[in-house]
């Protein structure tokens, strides 16, 4: 029996927090990187899953509405005739989403690292900047474009929500 025989799902998963998918030479830029990639395939499986939530209950309700009892925000031009319409509506969604989760996730990365190595330490500053500038950039790619109030609800929802993740981080 090879090492690799042996080894468990455990195993897999808390050795690739210990090597980067890709080695760019300097850690920031493989951080950023691993980053971006590990998030946007969160964020393409996201968008894939809920089209296909969306179609299912289409498919048992025979109407175009969401769950809420709203219209459908996402995916609404998909009905088509054709298949190849609504498999490029989806790929194109889904690589938005995709690019949106990877860019969250590799400027927070990214920033959280550099905070690290600037200011000497890592703690709910560093983690509520880099939420912040993180959520701003992901309200920036978003559908309204920068509109200010979009960005100031995403930029304090990202400093929120990662402060809080930092500071609890050591209760759980």
């Amino acid at each position: 029996m090879s090492r690799l025989d042996t080894r468990t799902l455990k195993d897999e998963l808390t050795s690739m927090d210990r090597r980067p998918l890709l080695d760019l030479g300097h850690p920031l830029l493989n951080r950023v990187a691993d980053s971006f990639i590990r998030a946007a395939g969160v964020g393409a499986a996201r968008a894939v899953s809920r089209e296909a939530y969306f179609v299912t209950v289409e498919g048992l309700s025979g109407d175009s509405l969401d769950p809420n009892g709203g219209k459908r925000s996402h995916f609404s031009s998909i009905r088509g005739d054709d298949g190849q319409k609504s498999l490029d509506a989806v790929v194109k969604t889904a690589g938005k989403e995709a690019f949106q989760w990877g860019l969250a996730a590799g400027v927070y990365s990214g920033l959280t690292y550099g905070l690290r190595e600037a200011r000497g330490c890592h703690d709910w500053k560093n983690s509520a900047i880099a939420g912040a500038i993180a959520g701003a950039a992901v309200a920036l790619t978003g559908d309204a474009g920068g509109h200010s109030d979009k960005l100031v609800h995403f930029a304090i929802t990202g400093a929120a929500l990662s402060s809080a993740a930092s500071l609890l981080s050591g209760v759980f």
